[in-house]
């Protein structure tokens, strides 16, 4: 295999941070005109087309900046705690409506990759009108040769170059920051974080890849009778085939399309496939947002878009659910542990304020719905605090934080009155089930015995050596004397 010209790499880094820059200079500087004219006509103006105009610039600016930055925005479409509801509405455009383009233009990548004979694979394909345009690629309704109904997934073209490109961008920023904010980084770690939140993002930049997550998902989709995931037909590095997924999106289900109880059955499941993804198979949607999930009239959610994929270790997946069971329990010190736990702390590390502030909203969240509710920002509360407190953030916490966002905010959809917590304590008796099976399997046995063989063969060492430096007088202990140290600009820690 050749190896990668690195002058190419950094010349292509450099031309696609200066097309960011231009266009957010060009972004801002028409902002600044149109705020500028409001002021000079302000009596002929209304602040509600302004506003909902700047939304539609905003929205514009994100699509040409290119497919990274459309998760951006579809990220930012979850996130009532500062996003506008006028703004997120617009930014929600992005999960399937960004600007399409005519299929001429997504033509060669078929015969890339299926082959010039591509359409005699199809008695039929919608070529005048996608089904959707996301931020990746582009779906076009179509027949098999042999008349079964499907979905063609087309990647745009040039869309991977684009995102690994800004990747290359977003990642010399970040080490910018870890450079001159190194306390900040400490606590937050800004290259770990992204490089998870990138890891997550790579698999939709191979359909081979998205065709074996959604093979995946399917097996611990049968368990749900009203969840489906779409069937893999054919799948290559750019083009992948599936079954049709019939329906409309969630957050556009009519008020009286599904009676009240398919509603609650349809929310319950989705949470209930969620848990346990993140729990049993630490394999999980990391973006379902209202776009990625059709609900079908009979009352069955297809869950869509299996190209960005969280995964999560043994240890994330344990420490997640105690976070979680803490907060149904109402027991702020054993989210505040488990936090900790997942991430690590400081030298300034202030451990009891944090139990502290978890105290004050804890009881708040327990027992909350979903339409009183945003876990999503409750879970970034956390992080928050945390931060505040020198206590270092797991990088996982990126990618959880946006799935849980996306499937709380999606099913709030459908049915707000849910109590996540409710749906844990019902979903636990299945989770810990498959947890004591893991922990019972040959492989988890053999592990546990040699970590404990480890143990005893360490711990005669350490007390052979604790005995020797008693009986010569040289024991020491060592103390730090900083804990609590708050972090601030300018301030050195003892």
């Amino acid at each position: 295999m050749p190896l990668p010209d690195l002058d190419s790499s950094t010349t292509d880094t450099a031309r696609r941070g200066r097309r960011t820059a231009g266009i957010i200079v060009r972004a801002a500087a028409q902002e600044t005109v149109h705020t500028l004219s409001r002021r000079t006509h302000r009596a002929r103006r209304t602040d509600e087309p302004s506003a909902r105009n700047r939304a539609l610039r905003l929205r514009t600016t994100l699509e040409r900046l290119g497919p990274f930055y459309i998760k951006v925005g579809q990220i930012l479409a979850t996130r009532p705690d500062f996003v506008p509801d006028h703004v997120r509405h617009e930014l929600g455009r992005l999960n399937d409506e960004a600007t399409a383009q005519p299929f001429s233009a997504f033509a060669p990548v078929l015969r890339q990759d299926l082959g010039e004979d591509w359409r005699t694979r199809f008695a039929f394909v919608r070529t005048e009108r996608p089904l959707g345009s996301a931020s990746l690629a582009q779906v076009y309704r179509a027949d098999l040769a042999d008349g079964t109904p499907c979905v063609v997934k087309v990647q745009r073209p040039g869309a991977d170059r684009a995102v690994l490109g800004d990747m290359r961008v977003l990642r010399r920023a970040a080490h910018l920051v870890t450079r001159f904010m190194p306390h900040f980084n400490e606590v937050i770690g800004i290259e770990a974080m992204t490089e998870v939140l990138f890891d997550a993002m790579r698999d939709e930049l191979d359909f081979t890849r998205e065709a074996s997550n959604m093979k995946a998902a399917r097996k611990l989709a049968r368990d749900y009778k009203r969840l489906s995931i779409p069937k893999v037909l054919h799948a290559t590095e750019h083009v992948l085939i599936q079954s049709l997924a019939d329906g409309v999106a969630i957050n556009r289900v009519k008020d009286d399309a599904l009676s009240p109880r398919k509603r609650q059955q349809i929310a319950r499941q989705l949470i209930d496939y969620q848990f346990r993804s993140y729990f049993v198979t630490g394999r999980f949607h990391a973006d379902p947002h209202p776009g990625n999930i059709l609900i079908s009239p009979g009352g069955t959610a297809h869950i869509i878009d299996w190209g960005m994929v969280g995964r999560l270790d043994r240890s994330a997946r344990l420490t997640m659910l105690g976070i979680l069971l803490g907060l149904a329990r109402n027991d702020a010190e054993a989210v505040a542990r488990q936090w900790i736990r997942m991430g690590a702390t400081t030298p300034w590390s202030n451990t009891t304020g944090f139990v502290q502030d978890l105290s004050r909203k804890v009881p708040l969240w327990s027992n909350a719905t979903l339409a009183e509710l945003n876990y999503g920002v409750a879970l970034m509360s956390v992080l928050q605090y945390s931060s505040r407190r020198g206590i270092q953030v797991a990088p996982v916490v990126s990618v959880i934080g946006k799935s849980l966002a996306n499937i709380e905010g999606s099913v709030r959809c459908l049915y707000p009155k849910l109590k996540l917590t409710k749906s844990l304590s019902a979903t636990l008796n299945g989770v810990m089930s498959d947890l004591i099976r893991q922990e019972t399997s040959p492989e988890q046995l053999a592990q546990h015995l040699l970590d404990f063989l480890s143990f005893t063969d360490k711990t005669a060492g350490h007390l052979q050596t604790l005995t020797r430096d008693l009986a010569s007088r040289q024991f020491t202990v060592q103390a730090r004397t900083n804990l609590g140290d708050p972090i601030a600009a300018g301030r050195s820690h003892r």
